[in-house]
C-alpha cells in the first residue's frame, strides 16, 4: 500500500519563513497606510490651524481697518495706470512701519506693485490697511531671518526696530534682523538678479567727532555698549551688502537715514518728536535728557520716502545721507513742540541714556549732486502734521 513521504524539513521550515514574510510586508504596508493617514491629517490639522490663526491675527484686523462707521470696506486708493513693460514688482521688507507702509503708499501710487512683509513685532497692519484687496498690494506675515522666496525686480529693504527702545528691547533679535534678515534679503536678490536697496543709519557714525557727518567718515561708535546691537548691526549690514556688490556683482544702493518722524509713529517707540508731542497734548511735562542742548536734526517722513526712490532709481552705489541739515537742540525741539500745541507742559530734566549722541547733523552734499534730493517739508510743517495725526490717535483712544 503507497505510503506518503513526510516533507523534508528543510522544505517546513522555508515555508514557514515564507508565511512569515509575506504577513510582516503585509502588515508592514497596512502600518505605513495608517501612518501616512495619520500624517496628513495632522499636516492638514497643523496648516487650518495656521490659517485660522493668520486670518484671526492679519487678515482679520487687516479689512477691519478698512472699514468705516457704516461698515462698508473705504475705496481703494487710485493709482498710475503704469504699462505693464514700466510696472515693477516691489518687495519691501518691515513694510507695515513707520516709513516702510509710506514707501508702500508711494511706490503703488506710482503704479508698481508691491509685496509688504513684516513680522509685525513694530509694523502695523492698519498703516497698510487702505491697500487691502488691491490687486497691486500683498501682506505677507513673515520676519526675515528666515529665507523668503519671491520673485521681484527691487528690494528695499527697511526691516529693523529703530527706536532705542524697541531695538534695546531684545538685543540679539536686533542683531540677527540686521545680520542674518539683510543676508536673506540679499540672498533673495542675488537669485532673482533684483536691484537691492538697503535702509541703513546715521547711528553707523555714532557719537561723531565730525561735524556735520559726510558719508567719508567712518564713525565713532562703542561696540560693546547698550545701543551697539543696532549701531553695529547696521554696521554689519553695509558690510555684507558691499560684499554682494563686490563678489557677487549685486546691483546695491545703501541710505544712511537721519532722524525721520510724521505720521503713523508708534506713540510708545520712545523717539523724541513722539515723546514730546504726546506729554504735550497730555500736558504732562516734556522729558529732557541731560542737559537738553544735544542736537539732532529732524526730516519729515515724505521727504525721506522721495530720497529713497530716487536713490533706488539711480545709478549711484556709494552710501548716501538722506536727512534735514536743519540742527535743532532738544530744549528748542521741545519749545517749538509746546508753541504749536498751545500747551502749558513744563520741562523734566533727567539724566542722558549711555552712549547718547551729543550732535548729529547729516551732510547731503552728496545727496543734492547725485540725486537731486534736498528736503523740502519745513519742520514747522512736519511736525503740525505729526500733531494733527497724535491727536487723532489719541481721541480714538478715548473713544
Amino acid at each position: 500500500m503507497y505510503s506518503r513521504r513526510p516533507l523534508p524539513n528543510k522544505l517546513i521550515f522555508g515555508l514557514i519563513l515564507l508565511t512569515i514574510s509575506l504577513i510582516s510586508l503585509l502588515l508592514y504596508r497596512y502600518i505605513n497606510s495608517q501612518i501616512d493617514v495619520i500624517a496628513r491629517s495632522h499636516a492638514e490639522r497643523i496648516v487650518a490651524n495656521s490659517l485660522r490663526s493668520y486670518h484671526r491675527t492679519v487678515v482679520a484686523p487687516f479689512l477691519d481697518a478698512r472699514r468705516r462707521p457704516s461698515g462698508d470696506p473705504a475705496p481703494l486708493p487710485r493709482v498710475a495706470n503704469l504699462p505693464e513693460s514700466q510696472r515693477k514688482r516691489i518687495l519691501v521688507t518691515g513694510g507695515a512701519g513707520f516709513v516702510g507702509s509710506h514707501l508702500v503708499d508711494r511706490l503703488l501710487r506710482d503704479g508698481h506693485s508691491v509685496i509688504a512683509v513684516d513680522n509685525f513685532f513694530t509694523g502695523r497692519q492698519q498703516n497698510v490697511a487702505g491697500w487691502a484687496g488691491h490687486p497691486n498690494f500683498e501682506l505677507i506675515h513673515h520676519d526675515v531671518v528666515r529665507p523668503l522666496y519671491v520673485e521681484v525686480d527691487e528690494v528695499y529693504h527697511l526691516a529693523s526696530p529703530a527706536s532705542p527702545i524697541h531695538y534695546m528691547y531684545n538685543p540679539i533679535k536686533t542683531i540677527k534682523t540686521n545680520s542674518l534678515g539683510t543676508m536673506n534679503a540679499l540672498g533673495l536678490a542675488k537669485r532673482v538678479r533684483a536691484r537691492f536697496l538697503l535702509a541703513s543709519t546715521s547711528e553707523v557714525y555714532g557719537d561723531p567727532e565730525v561735524h556735520p557727518q559726510s558719508e567719508s567718515y567712518y564713525g565713532n561708535v562703542n561696540p560693546i555698549g547698550p545701543r551697539s546691537c543696532y549701531d553695529e548691526g547696521k554696521r554689519v549690514a553695509e558690510a555684507m551688502t558691499y560684499a554682494y556688490f563686490r563678489q557677487e556683482g549685486l546691483d546695491v544702493r545703501v541710505a544712511r537715514i537721519f532722524n525721520t518722524y510724521g505720521p503713523r509713529m508708534r506713540s510708545a517707540d520712545g523717539r523724541v518728536v513722539s515723546n514730546f508731542i504726546l506729554a504735550a497734548l497730555r500736558g504732562e511735562p516734556l522729558v529732557v535728557h541731560g542737559s537738553g542742548r544735544q542736537t539732532r536734526s529732524f526730516q519729515y517722513v515724505d521727504d525721506l520716502v522721495e530720497g529713497l526712490v530716487r536713490l533706488m532709481g539711480s545709478n549711484y552705489t556709494e552710501p548716501v545721507n538722506l536727512g534735514n541739515p536743519e540742527e535743532y537742540s532738544m530744549l528748542e525741539l521741545a519749545a517749538k513742540v509746546v508753541g504749536l500745541t498751545g500747551s502749558g507742559s513744563e520741562l523734566r530734566f533727567v539724566a542722558r541714556p549711555v552712549d547718547d549722541p551729543e550732535r548729529r547733523r547729516p551732510d547731503i552734499a552728496r545727496a543734492k549732486a547725485v540725486l537731486g534730493w534736498a528736503p523740502r517739508v519745513s519742520v514747522d510743517e512736519g511736525l503740525n502734521a505729526t500733531i494733527q495725526y497724535f491727536r487723532s490717535e489719541l481721541l480714538l483712544s478715548q473713544e
